[in-house]
């Protein structure tokens, strides 16, 4: 099965081209911008195809193409068109999002993906891998809980498209799972603190995937997904809230995204090296019980590029039950822990 990297050239793409080939695999490397795609061809000694998101384009690209990593966000601009010419195609999709209505797209393309006998999965990086199946493995062990909340520290800082996803949340406001609905919440909702070798860590509510992903994998009704960082944040966020509607419109987000393009590099090698990031999880039933578990990891772009490459493998080596998928779905609940460098601890 041939299979493609598009967005290989962005921060995300080319880290997971160069794995990909050490692993022995040999992707398309695919996107927009010819100049740096064949640069990174002759280097890698792959194949290149240069096409953007217009449908003939996504047609003629996606020739005789099994599967797509879909790696070019942001993805509220970039999964609709993709998903489409890979639902034509007969394509796997995958991607690398954390944004909540690129998965709730997708999930809503799961009659028309078993159709076309593909597997649609968003999300087979940092998000949301290691939360997804950290939510999966409390389901497990407590099937009665009833809510659910995952936390993460991460360390080493954001790539561009990481930061411009992230701009664009602001203008869209917080969200939780409540009593099995989606809900919009004020921006740092929540915020509370959790324990990282023996230290407090303060957090807030974020709009992150597993707020959409953690119930199709488990059906708890309750989700919460917070996130660990200093207290002087939580209050510029909060006071964010009395200009929230501002920070949705286009020149403002035009402007926001322009200072990223600007100042944002992601994180280098040496420090990814040297950076982790810790993943907390905690479910409870109606009657009180609780169960926590805590996930340690490796910098989330160095994760993301193991977990997407393990899933694109084991897609690439056989069949696979078609429709919408969750990490844990597909690959199920202990597919983190199998992952270089990850430890799970109580």
């Amino acid at each position: 099965m041939q299979w493609m990297i598009y967005g290989a050239n962005g921060y995300t793409g080319r880290l997971m081209a160069k794995e990909a080939v050490a692993r022995g695999l040999t992707p398309i490397l695919a996107g927009r911008r010819r100049e740096d795609l064949e640069a990174m061809g002759r280097e890698l000694g792959l194949e290149v195809r240069v096409f953007g998101l217009e449908p003939a384009a996504l047609d003629l690209g996606l020739k005789g193409v099994g599967l797509v990593l879909h790696c070019a966000g942001p993805f509220s601009e970039t999964c609709a068109p993709m998903l489409e010419a890979c639902l034509r195609a007969k394509a796997h999709y995958l991607d690398i999002t954390g944004e909540i209505d690129v998965f709730a797209h997708c999930h809503q393309q799961d009659a028309r993906a078993k159709q076309a006998g593909i597997v649609v999965l968003p999300g087979s990086g940092f998000d949301v891998v290691p939360t997804d199946c950290l939510a999966a493995l409390l389901k497990r062990e407590m099937p009665d809980a009833t809510s659910l909340v995952l936390a993460f520290e991460a360390g080493g800082g954001p790539s561009p498209g990481t930061a411009k996803t992230s701009v664009e949340g602001l203008g869209k406001g917080g969200r939780a799972r409540i009593g099995g609905e989606m809900r919009k919440v004020p921006l740092a909702w929540k915020h509370r603190t959790f324990e990282r070798d023996g230290q407090a860590r303060t957090a807030m509510t974020i709009p992150w995937g597993d707020v959409y992903t953690a119930y199709v994998s488990t059906g708890i009704p309750d989700i919460e997904v917070y996130m660990a960082v200093p207290p002087a944040v939580i209050g510029r966020v909060r006071r964010l809230r009395l200009v929230q509607p501002l920070l949705g419109l286009g020149p403002v987000q035009r402007f926001m995204k322009a200072r990223v393009e600007k100042s944002v590099r992601g994180p280098s090698e040496s420090k990814r090296g040297s950076t982790d990031t810790l993943v907390w999880g905690e479910a409870r039933n109606a009657s009180g019980r609780e169960l926590k578990a805590q996930l340690r990891t490796p910098n989330g772009y160095d994760l993301t590029v193991t977990a997407a490459l393990g899933i694109t493998q084991r897609l690439l080596g056989g069949p696979a039950e078609p429709g919408f998928k969750t990490p844990s779905l597909l690959m199920g609940a202990d597919y983190v822990l199998g992952l270089p460098g990850v430890v799970r601890s109580a």
